[in-house]
């Protein structure tokens, strides 16, 4: 994989423009995988804007003021902070809360999750990339963060409900996104005027159409998603333009802060609460970093700021020309701001822009529930790589199927897209804000800049923390968040995949032994100082046959009676499994080979039909009988529902149930 630093290494002219025909294709597609949620937010901003309090100021200025905070509110986060700076802090190509504390940890001891390696523990930091000269000392503030467990606790704990926003964010976006495309159902005049009931049921169809498509995998659906983004941009963009020139020139004024400051001088308080409405213009925007591992900064980038912001900056300009001289039309301000020859044809496009507006969240999901499992902050789940050249494009089959009902519960729960607005506000707002502080730290130890540049960057966690604070005073009117954590229990197989994977992988790394001196120059070192992977798979390695073996044949490959005698029964119990039987030879053909080599790859193979098992430990956490009945609670009913439902080590590593001895041990706590 390329560094995703968003620059174009230009080594040649031919590597040149292959890294630029990859980025334009990665650019168009995250049209439908990241900027959906972020383009369809004109549904629903300026309705929930002016929700509540604000309702009395319902004025042409209050409109200008309004159009005014959204305008900079884009500019500032996510062009300013996310598309300049933020997409340049990736860990080796993935994004997101997780993948910052990743970074950090890599760079500073801050990591309080056991490491699998005792050697590494001794290491003051990685890093990859050209050596470069160090630091004489660590800066007074690391060693202080190193030195405190507290401190450290605590950024976990805040990295860890970053990751637990971005899951909410998965569940709440689907259902405001498509609630609000099918709302203009209801539009009087324009609309059919379906009821309620009807127009829920449509979005809940909607809904699970969505997630049926997911195990397509991330590529699939960008190509499927990516036109119908890119015609919802021009569609809205030209609907901007003629409510601006038909409605109201005037409009373009409110570019000027002048008009914030006259808008909070006139609705005070009540100004201050909507900001929990402007904030929704900008929802979608963690998306742009949390999916980076399934595309490029570059990619990411250009597309943004070729399209998605002009485009998005004249839609909420034009509506706000139109309701500045149409201010009852504020419920339902962008369909009664489409003229009418255009308005199914938009109302199609809306709809299906809002099944792929939520797309963008869900890949983030997929993104930060891998980073979770890699750190061991979340149960085990099946994962899919679903492209052969983006290694973060991946699906997760348990993830996609619990967010639609999570999804579809919300959707009937609420009804309302005002409400699950409040709760997605606050997830967003909550989710920038931690990767603010997160940035802060990165820019100083990662980046090792001057800590001054990271007080100048915490200006974004100042009007992130305004915006914030108005968003948790929706929390009485639907804006709070259930966060879950669930695993499931896999059906046991007698699966050889592993062990025969296991028994090439041996293969091909005495292989690399052999070859590893002729290998070893400086023209096969990575560019990126990331690992290297060489393929040894040749004409020199084993040979494998695959056929459906016997039951008696299938018994005989283990020197173990036992073992013996528990296959016997296994198949006696189960008649109706054939195991496939997978033999490896030496190649009678082909260059010739090292004999210490052949005499290595023989044992190997005569190990393999001796016949392996696996012996594992399972642990058991018990609270103590003289602990407190909230912890037995939380340790012997919590703890043990989620461990006895959580994929467990031999299924996620395919170890045939057959060959399997688990060594048990409870630990008292």
């Amino acid at each position: 994989m390329e560094p995703e630093s968003g620059t174009l290494p230009s080594r040649s002219p031919s590597q040149f423009f292959l890294n630029l025909s990859r980025n334009l294709l990665l650019a168009y597609q995250s049209f439908g995988v990241v900027y959906g949620d972020l383009s369809t937010s004109p549904l629903y901003v300026y309705r929930s804007v002016f929700f509540g309090d604000l309702t009395d100021y319902q004025t042409p200025d209050a409109i200008f003021g309004a159009f005014s905070l959204i305008f900079w509110t884009l500019t500032l986060i996510p062009l300013l902070k996310y598309v300049f700076i933020v997409l340049s802090a990736d860990d080796n190509g993935e994004g997101g809360t997780i993948a910052l504390y990743s970074l950090l940890c890599r760079h500073a001891k801050f990591s309080l999750l056991p490491n699998q390696q005792a050697a590494d523990e001794e290491l003051l930091s990685y890093k990859y990339g050209p050596s470069q000269p160090t630091s004489q000392s660590p800066s007074p503030l690391k060693r202080f963060l190193e030195k405190h467990k507290k401190l450290r606790t605590a950024l976990l704990i805040v990295v860890l409900l970053g990751a637990s926003m971005v899951i909410g964010d998965g569940v709440v976006t689907p259902a405001i996104s498509v609630m609000s495309a099918v709302s203009g159902l209801q539009v009087q005049g324009v609309g059919l005027e379906l009821s309620h009931g009807t127009v829920l049921l449509f979005a809940c169809v909607i809904l699970i159409g969505l997630f049926a498509l997911q195990h397509t995998g991330t590529q699939r659906v960008a190509i499927v998603f990516a036109p119908i983004v890119i015609l919802w941009l021009i569609s809205i963009c030209g609907i901007g333009l003629y409510n601006i020139i038909h409605w109201n020139p005037k409009i373009v004024y409110a570019l000027s802060p002048h008009y914030i400051i006259k808008f909070f001088r006139e609705t005070g308080r009540a100004g201050w609460l909507s900001l929990g409405g402007v904030l929704l213009s900008i929802t979608g925007t963690e998306a742009m970093f949390a999916d980076l591992g399934h595309f490029t900064a570059f990619s990411i980038r250009l597309a943004f700021v070729a399209a998605v912001y002009p485009c998005l900056v004249i839609q909420y300009m034009g509506q706000a020309a139109y309701l500045s001289k149409n201010i009852t039309s504020i419920h339902d301000s962008f369909y009664k701001s489409i003229p009418e020859p255009v308005f199914w044809p938009v109302f199609v496009i809306a709809t299906l822009a809002s099944v792929v507006g939520s797309q963008a969240i869900i890949s983030a999901t997929f993104s930060i529930v891998k980073q979770c499992h890699a750190l061991g902050c979340f149960p085990r789940v099946k994962i899919v790589h679903t492209s052969k050249h983006m290694f973060g494009q991946i699906y997760i089959p348990e993830i996609n199927w619990i967010l639609m009902v999570l999804t579809l519960l919300i959707a009937v729960g609420f009804q309302d897209t005002t409400l699950v607005g409040h709760a997605y506000g606050l997830a967003c707002m909550t989710v920038m804000f931690i990767t603010t502080f997160l940035m802060a730290l990165v820019i100083t130890f990662v980046w090792q800049k001057h800590i001054g540049y990271a007080t100048i960057f915490l200006v974004f966690a100042f009007i992130e923390g305004i915006y914030l604070s108005a968003a948790i005073m929706k929390v009485p009117q639907g804006g709070w968040v259930c966060i879950v954590r669930y695993g499931y229990k896999d059906i046991q197989r007698d699966d050889g995949n592993f062990e025969n994977q296991l028994i090439q992988s041996i293969a091909e790394f005495i292989q690399m032994e052999a070859v590893e001196p002729r290998l070893s120059t400086s023209e096969n070192t990575s560019f990126d100082g990331r690992m290297a992977v060489i393929s040894t798979r040749s004409n020199t390695t084993l040979t494998v046959s695959d056929q459906l073996d016997s039951t008696s044949s299938a018994i005989q490959s283990s020197k173990s009676l036992m073992l013996q005698r528990l296959r016997s029964d296994y198949d006696d119990e189960n008649p109706q499994i054939r195991r496939r039987q997978v033999r490896f030879q030496l190649p009678s053909s082909g260059p010739v080979m090292d004999d210490v080599v052949r005499d290595e790859l023989l044992q190997l193979i005569q190990a393999k039909e001796a016949g392996v098992a696996y012996i594992m430990g399972h642990s058991y956490v018990k609270a103590r009988r003289s602990s407190s009945y909230l912890k037995k609670l939380v340790i012997d009913i919590g703890y043990s529902f989620l461990r006895k439902n959580c994929r467990g080590p031999a299924v996620a590593l395919h170890i045939p149930h057959i060959s399997l001895i688990e060594v048990g041990m409870i630990y008292y706590v």
